[in-house]
């Protein structure tokens, strides 16, 4: 017989972890399922070679883009999901990212809520998550009721240059918000040391404020919560109405096990949230749970992303990198009224990094001229919104397999965003031994694998005809399964999504508790 729980919550990342600490002083019977297990710590948490070159910490799995061919997705199925490697930015999406925004290739849609209901919740999440900012320096920022709850972290001197040079130029860079549990009056007391191997690393010292640390061991404290790993939820089943999911069939050391709730909420990330609603259909769901708008699987998103480097003739000796942003061009230019995106700092690259990244290019370079590359590096984030498009989308064939169809839009901006991050680095005008002259650029294209800001599969909206669940994320057609993860966007913006779905979940969370305490 199944064992039966209150909740059961499938995946343990930002959404779903989140979502199990915030429910678990209710009291109530929490199942938290989570398909891998405890990432490992272990020397190579912290070696470039081991996470970039050989994928240590990459699943296995095997998905298709729309030609049928193989690629292994840049997923990772660990307790704290994808926090686990994430570079913990955590960024609001504009005010104006909730309404609708005319693009170069098309509409951003309004989503089906205001930024003022999610404000709330964006600072909760903030607080849980431990970020370190400072508000009123980024023009694009939205209102906020309160402060963050920690300090800015502070530049490093080679940032310290390009942020003073950036604000004489008339720029306005600002503090990135970063989830790090850093303490910079007290560094002796702080569990984060500031290290190269933070963004894209798991960190072995634990000072990432991730899904694990923040949310799952806080919420198994609880005796009322159950943490189950290494337990992969393969299909959803419903009773015979059709109405409500009555079963959630697990497959755990090579067999199958089944569970029971009151409230089934799926946290798998956007890509496999959707592909275990397809794949549980059923005759009352021939085409997949919550379906019935055939908009699962839809809309996948997951940004036009660029990784740049920039060469100085200087060295760049900084080690905590990601400390710094600008917003100049998110909305556009007078000469380009079009939004571009976000520019941010990204983790100091590392020569194993060029290998893993280019593979053919750097197959002939010496080590030591990667080194010498490495230590005059300045690396850059930019990423432009890709617009919902019904045809890029999540798709399952008879075998379960993940088949990702995916075709790029809104490239203009994200060229034009390239373009004024490499003019601006090229004429502020500075003596060498201040910022980055002209000199060299690399730049790489997030493939299709790039999977780490995927969203847009399950959209919620108000129109069951449009959208797969209600403002609530619960799905229009069932009564008691609920989707919280980043599935949810309509829309993505242009900074990281993660922040977006803590306050989600939390924001998913308060409904849940209404529902429970009054059962």
């Amino acid at each position: 017989m199944s064992e039966h729980y209150d909740v059961i919550i499938i995946g343990s990342g930002a959404g779903g972890g989140t979502l199990a600490r915030h429910l678990a002083p209710s009291g109530k019977r929490i199942l938290l399922l989570e398909r891998g297990g405890w990432l490992k710590r272990e020397v190579e948490n912290w070696d470039a070679t081991s996470v970039f070159v050989q994928n240590r910490y990459i699943s296995p799995d095997t998905w298709y883009d729309s030609t049928g061919k193989a690629f292994q997705p840049q997923v990772h199925y660990y307790v704290g999901g994808a926090t686990k490697m994430y570079g913990a930015a955590l960024y609001r999406l504009r005010r104006e990212d909730f309404g609708e925004l005319k693009h170069y290739d098309g509409i951003s849609p309004a989503w089906p809520v205001s930024y003022e209901e999610f404000e709330p919740y964006y600072l909760k999440a903030e607080q849980l998550y431990q970020v370190h900012g400072e508000r009123g320096i980024d023009p694009t920022e939205p209102d906020a009721s309160g402060p963050y709850p920690y300090p800015a972290v502070s530049h490093e001197p080679r940032i310290q240059q390009l942020y003073d040079n950036l604000k004489k130029a008339g720029y306005h860079p600002f503090p990135a918000p970063c989830a790090i549990m850093l303490n910079e009056q007290k560094r002796e007391m702080s569990r984060c040391i500031r290290c190269q191997t933070c963004d894209g690393f798991p960190c072995l010292v634990q000072a990432k404020a991730d899904a694990e640390m923040i949310a799952c061991r806080p919420a198994i404290e609880y005796t009322n919560v159950t943490l189950c790993t290494e337990a992969k939820a393969v299909k959803l089943t419903t009773n015979a109405s059709g109405t409500s999911v009555n079963e959630v069939i697990v497959e755990k050391d090579g067999s199958l096990q089944s569970f029971t709730a009151d409230i089934v909420v799926v946290s798998c990330g956007a890509a496999n949230s959707a592909a275990l609603l397809l794949k549980s259909a059923n005759d009352k769901h021939p085409h997949g749970l919550a379906n019935g708008s055939g908009m699962v699987g839809c809309n996948y998103m997951y940004h036009n992303s660029q990784a740049v480097l920039a060469i100085s003739r200087e060295p760049n000796p900084t080690y905590f990198q990601k400390t710094m942003a600008l917003n100049d061009f998110y909305f556009g230019t007078k000469d380009f009224p079009y939004p571009m995106g976000n520019i941010q700092m990204v983790g100091k690259s590392l020569p194993a990094m060029y290998k893993g990244e280019k593979p053919i290019e750097t197959a002939l370079v010496p080590h030591m001229l990667l080194e010498e590359i490495s230590r005059h590096a300045v690396d850059f984030w930019l990423s432009t919104e890709d617009l919902p498009n019904v045809s890029n989308r999540i798709t399952v064939n008879n075998a379960g397999d993940i088949t990702l169809s995916y075709t790029p839009n809104n490239q203009v901006p994200k060229n034009k965003l390239y373009e004024q991050l490499k003019s601006m680095l090229g004429h502020l005008g500075m003596h060498p031994e201040h910022l980055i002259p002209r000199s060299m650029y690399f730049k790489t294209d997030i493939p299709i694998a790039g999977v780490a800001h995927q969203a847009g599969t399950c959209r919620f909206g108000k129109d069951p005809k449009t959208s797969v669940i209600d403002v609530n994320c619960k799905a229009h057609e069932l009564d008691n399964l609920y989707v919280v993860d980043t599935s949810f966007f309509p829309s993505i913006g242009a900074v990281n999504p993660s922040l977006t779905a803590i306050a989600n979940a939390l924001r998913v969370g308060d409904h849940l508790l209404g529902l429970l305490t009054s059962s």
